[in-house]
């Protein structure tokens, strides 16, 4: 599913336009992308919550190579389901 069919199945479970689904997904989006950046963690019971971790810079091989290589210390998000989504999903 891609972000246009995600938008399409939420205007039909909402009742809102696609337009205004679009709106509220690229507001939910663009609020996520800000606090996560800011360091902040987001809970949503019931769904999970996103979060951002420090990775360690380490030596990494090239598989193709096998060549040793650097790889930089940087930030990611980790996402972690909550149970009730766990469970739908089993």
């Amino acid at each position: 599913m891609n972000k246009t069919d995600l938008t399409g199945a939420i205007a039909a479970n909402s009742g809102l336009s696609k337009v205004d689904a679009k709106k509220a997904l690229d507001a939910f989006i663009k609020v996520v992308a800000y606090q996560l950046k800011k360091g902040e963690k987001i809970s949503i019971v019931g769904f999970g919550s996103f979060q951002t971790v420090n990775r360690k810079a380490r030596v990494g091989v090239n598989p193709a190579t096998q060549n040793k290589m650097n790889i930089e210390a940087k930030r990611v998000v980790k996402f972690k389901a909550g149970a009730e989504l766990a469970d739908k999903v089993k």
